[in-house]
């Protein structure tokens, strides 16, 4: 999970650097893996103008240009060949030392063709910000010299990857990282409201839903007169920042709210849609493709989203090419749903399908938030590209996610092994948007947020099929009675910080420590040594041979052929180590080897199973040993 420093000050009040950032979000469980800072790359280019630039006296495709780069670099000759050079324009100046990240080649003071050259005209692309060019990157014509380059474009954000596990999958969004880091004290976590879009018409289609297994809840509104084009820069860089592409406006705020808010939507063409009603089914068979132009045949496991003419998209996993929205796009129809984890998790797998909305829903999503979700989003197309809303149809009903969760004080210190005030444990809980029900002096009970899908959620013991059921029953019981207690306990410790529970060590079953090994290990062990101790080197072989060698040491049973071996000669498990044995004494002796010892402790196998066998095998003349 990428974000900007930016990106997480937008929903996060906070003084804290970047150093106590990253420090606080790996004590809390969001282990920082990287942190990108494109600021300190560009640090050393800045903001010039061309002064003068003349042809240069030795070379046809060449300007001898003069630079103003501001304080210590008012005047400087640069030799550039970049067709765009010209008197009075705007440009990003490398001075000497300057390292260029796409060349990965430092600038040097010299000539160029006889002419003296202190520095670099550079491209976007140089800086590794832009696709190719023919010139160097032309800034505006008010751009005050001698800036640096990385403050002039704003690009002085540094970017936090951190790895989440898949427990939390309210921490693949923006706001859930910035939620831990003020329950963890880093600051406060700004408020979120969005308000309601009036409509301006029927949303003339409507939800079917045949498949509420995997889909218990779907909105949805159209948005007509909408003008879909390019977005605008802060929305492309924030997306550019954190590794995507920006595609088009109305791509990117779908894409914007996946990170933002751990929301996932999806927007159809409307005008590409046949009929008036959208159904969310099991596949039957059809060919989809997908946005990413791969195809894939959908099956009765699968769930999908479908018009009257057939699967335009496969739900929570990837939209479909065919009702895709382009630059001509003009009415769109806006999905948001609730999909179940398992059921995405599952059918992404089957088609080897890979998106960020298939990494949040088959982790969870936050249950409540589709009706707040879908206005924002509707706002900001409507900020964003113009047109009016239509009314919000659904179908399905939001789940009961409502559930709580009690936690024991006294349980901090005996499970967790850290003694924590009450107090002050409750309001951590709190911080993190758990709302007290009940307390006393003993204990307290919560009501779980909608966004923490893995607090107090039901379980499913695997147990042994023999365990007797009492006592299955029993267990079954007492985890669902001791989850959610310690699933607050580890809330409470991770914000504290793990590093502050005091090392304890286990207490030791007996006083002569246990034996390592047990009697059949020590008697191998001790084989291998005897073996070796009589000149016999050990080697390692495969448990499968080929049929004909197997078939000189005894049976070869149909049930030990292999039906797909990894050669055609080792399709037969071995009766004996003896078999690779003789391979490897035929090998050496043909290699001018043919005096040696070979042993190997390995399986065998016959009608009856497998056994443990020890075999050794001589060759050629051996030295005669001591007693």
């Amino acid at each position: 999970m990428k974000f900007s420093l930016s990106w997480l000050r937008e929903h996060l009040e906070t003084t804290a650097t970047l150093e106590e950032i990253c420090a606080t979000l790996n004590t809390i469980g969001l282990e920082v893996e990287g942190v990108e800072d494109r600021g300190a790359i560009l640090a050393p280019f800045r903001t010039a103008r061309i002064i003068e630039a003349t042809q240069h006296p030795n070379a046809d495709r060449l300007r001898v240009c003069q630079v103003d780069a501001g304080e210590g670099f008012e005047r400087v000759q640069v030799v550039c060949g970049a067709p765009n050079a010209r008197t009075g324009l705007h440009v990003i100046f490398a001075p000497p030392g300057t390292f260029i990240p796409a060349s990965g080649i430092t600038i040097k003071a010299g000539k160029l063709r006889g002419e003296e050259s202190g520095g670099m005209l550079c491209s976007l692309r140089e800086l590794g910000l832009g696709e190719e060019s023919d010139g160097i990157a032309e800034l505006p014509d008010d751009t005050v010299p001698g800036q640096s380059y990385a403050l002039f474009a704003d690009l002085d954000d540094p970017v936090i990857d951190i790895a989440i596990t898949p427990n939390r999958g309210d921490a693949l969004a923006v706001r859930g990282i910035a939620r831990d880091l003020a329950a963890a004290g880093l600051g406060e976590l700004k408020p979120w409201l969005t308000a309601t879009v009036e409509s301006r018409f029927d949303t003339p289609i409507d939800w079917r839903v045949t498949f509420p297994e995997a889909c218990p809840w779907v909105l949805g509104r159209s948005l007509r007169g909408v003008k879909n084009g390019p977005s605008p820069e802060w929305l492309r860089r924030r997306l550019e920042s954190i590794g995507l592409r920006p595609v088009s406006a109305l791509v990117d705020i779908t894409n914007f709210f996946t990170f933002d808010l751990g929301r996932p939507l999806h927007v159809f063409d409307a005008d590409k849609l046949l009929g008036s009603e959208l159904t969310i089914c099991r596949g039957a068979g059809e060919t989809f493709t997908a946005l990413d132009g791969s195809e894939h045949v959908m099956t009765p496991d699968d769930c999908v989203i479908a018009d009257s003419r057939g699967v335009q998209s496969l739900a929570g996993i990837m939209g479909g090419a065919e009702s895709g929205v382009s630059e001509t796009t003009t009415n769109v129809f806006v999905e948001c749903a609730l999909f179940d984890p398992v059921a995405i998790a599952l059918a992404g797998r089957r088609h080897n399908l890979h998106s960020d909305a298939r990494q949040r829903f088959e982790r969870g999503v936050d249950q409540a938030l589709p009706p707040a979700a879908l206005e924002a989003a509707t706002r900001m197309i409507l900020d964003l590209c113009g047109g009016e809303a239509g009314s919000v149809v659904s179908a399905g009903v939001e789940p009961a996610w409502q559930r709580q969760a009690h936690l024991e004080f006294a349980r901090l210190e005996t499970l967790g092994g850290l003694s924590e005030a009450p107090d002050h444990a409750v309001h951590l809980l709190e911080r993190l948007g758990f709302a007290v029900r009940e307390r006393d002096a003993r204990h307290v009970v919560v009501d779980v947020p909608s966004w923490r899908n893995d607090i107090a959620t039901p379980m499913l013991l695997d147990q042994r099929p023999d365990l007797p059921p009492a006592r299955a029953q029993a267990a079954a019981q007492g985890a669902i009675e001791i989850d959610p207690e310690v699933d607050l306990v580890e809330e409470i410790l991770r914000l504290r910080g793990l590093d502050s529970v005091p090392a304890i060590s286990l207490p030791l079953r007996s006083a002569v420590p246990l034996p390592a090994l047990s009697g059949r290990q020590t008697r191998i062990a001790g084989l291998r040594r005897q073996l070796a101790a009589r000149g016999f080197l050990e080697t390692v072989g495969f448990s499968f041979v080929a049929m004909d060698q197997a078939a000189a040491f005894g049976e070869t049973p149909a049930d030990l052929h292999l039906l797909n071996p990894i050669a055609a000669d080792l399709d037969q498990m071995r009766p004996t180590p003896l078999v690779n044995l003789l391979a490897a004494v035929r090998a050496n002796a043909a290699r001018g080897y043919p005096d040696l010892g070979l042993f190997e402790v390995g399986p065998g196998f016959d009608a009856d199973g497998q056994k443990l066998i020890a075999a050794g095998i001589r060759s050629g003349h051996s030295p005669r040993l001591p007693g």
